[in-house]
């Protein structure tokens, strides 16, 4: 598509790791980027209805490669570049290369955006948890729109960067927690608003599906194995400091490390608890303790974990609290209202003053409990009549200056925030008080050490200055 000025500097990945200097070089951003400054664009860059959206997908296996074909093969869109650290075809990349033949393909995103930058317009970004931060860092301040997948970051300061460089930069930018569009949205919105879920004063949640870390025993970081050909196993750490490679940490079982996951709590999450704490207005906790943790590990999450967090009053509604349930037989108990019924895998009883709702995650909707009440007062209820674009649709609309995105890094960034405090009670036990406006624990040090995380490997300690 048509840029509304030629790219005249680009950020050199030789420059970018000279340390401070290549801080420098990094600021001298492309002319169509300081053309997107709040003073010139307000409400950000965005791109003409008439023409496409020009994408770079960054992580083209998995989900990452699944969000970007189906986003890809929108009419609103076109892809120019994919990215993955690993070059092989496996795990779906293939298909996404089949799919945008014409796409070139990078190992690097930093070299991408260096050769491409003035191409693209918006990046999706499919990777593990612990590289969100530094390949979207480097998209927001070059202008660039972002798609990132849940959970938003790996810790809770990254979570905040990128808060901040949403309100610096001015782009769209939404979370994949894709029921953040559906129905579940739709009904929680309508009926909160129209009086039928309020009080409530606590939520069971609960993910019992089970794990890929279920049954391992980790006494240290596995033993060397030899790298595949395809995998740049150095740049695969980013950020974090660089283990031997082991087929427990790729493809796919990252998300069961500290150092470079977020478990259940950033895969499951956002899909069971989103509308709750974005309709209920929860904010953070003011306090987070571990009730229960079964196989506690300092590298790998719990075989089980039941994580309590407290809510203060937010105007009118109540103080409530959440309490987390994960590992394949650690479930919450029945309210009386299912007496009889079994509860599915992954999902969610919220308990106010006057009914108890139970629901699933993603897109399912909630209902009142037992069944013959909900039937009885289904007449009273809202009928949802609004009707909205999807999750994908959302963002690439957004992109082009026609919506605002539902689940942007102002929303979800909260809410991811809330899952990095419970991996930091996962991770280190203990009943910790938090200070919502300080954003620090009041009652332990370690706690806080784990806001920020490990201090990044050398040469990357730039993204966190952007």
């Amino acid at each position: 598509m048509k840029k509304p000025q030629k790219i005249d500097q680009t950020v050199s990945r030789r420059n970018f790791l000279k340390g401070a200097a290549g801080v420098s070089a990094f600021m001298i951003l492309p002319g169509y980027a300081v053309a997107s400054s709040p003073e010139t664009r307000p409400g950000g860059p965005r791109v003409a209805p008439s023409d496409k959206i020009n994408l770079a997908i960054v992580g083209i296996g998995n989900q990452g490669g699944g969000i970007g074909r189906a986003m890809g093969g929108s009419p609103m869109s076109n892809v120019v570049a994919l990215c993955d650290v690993d070059t092989s075809h496996a795990i779906g990349r293939g298909d996404t290369i089949r799919q945008f033949p014409d796409a070139p393909l990078f190992q690097d995103f930093r070299e991408m955006f260096d050769k491409m930058g003035d191409q693209i317009d918006a990046v999706i970004i499919g990777t593990p948890d612990h590289t969100h931060f530094p390949i979207a860092m480097l998209a927001m301040s070059l202008g660039k729109h972002v798609f990132v997948e849940k959970p938003l970051a790996h810790t809770f300061q990254e979570c905040e960067l990128l808060m901040q460089a949403e309100k610096k930069y001015k782009v769209a930018t939404q979370m994949g927690n894709q029921g953040h569009s559906g129905n579940n949205f739709l009904q929680f919105k309508a009926w909160t608003e129209a009086g039928v879920i309020k009080d409530v004063t606590h939520v069971d949640a609960f993910m019992n599906s089970p794990r890929r870390w279920h049954g391992w025993q980790i006494e240290d970081y596995p033993r060397a194995e030899p790298i595949p050909e395809t995998l740049d196993w150095d740049l695969w750490h980013t950020t974090r400091e660089m283990r031997p490679f082991n087929g427990r940490y790729h493809p796919a079982n990252w998300r069961s490390w500290f150092d470079f996951g977020n478990g259940a709590f950033g895969d499951w999450g956002p899909h069971i608890l989103d509308t709750i704490h974005r309709f209920l207005e929860l904010g953070l906790p003011s306090n987070v303790a571990a009730v229960h943790r079964e196989g506690p590990n300092p590298f790998i999450f719990p075989q089980a974990s039941t994580i309590k967090f407290s809510f203060p009053e937010r105007g009118e509604m109540p103080p409530m609290t959440i309490t987390w349930y994960d590992g394949v037989n650690n479930k919450p108990e029945l309210p009386p209202e299912m007496e009889g019924m079994n509860l599915r895998a992954n999902g969610k009883l919220i308990y106010s003053k006057e009914h108890v709702f139970y629901g699933g995650t993603h897109h399912d909707t909630v209902r009142i409990v037992p069944d013959d009440k909900m039937r009885e007062l289904a007449p009273q209820m809202p009928r949802i009549t609004e009707r909205q674009s999807s999750h994908y649709d959302n963002f690439l609309k957004a992109c082009r200056g026609e919506e605002e995105c539902r689940s942007s890094f102002a929303v979800s960034g909260l809410l991811s925030q809330v899952f990095c405090l419970g991996v930091i009670a996962q991770r280190i036990g203990g009943d910790l008080d938090f200070d919502r406006a300080a954003k620090r624990f009041r009652n332990n040090n370690e706690a806080n050490k784990w806001l920020a995380g490990a201090e990044p490997r050398p040469g990357w300690e730039q993204y966190y200055k952007l």
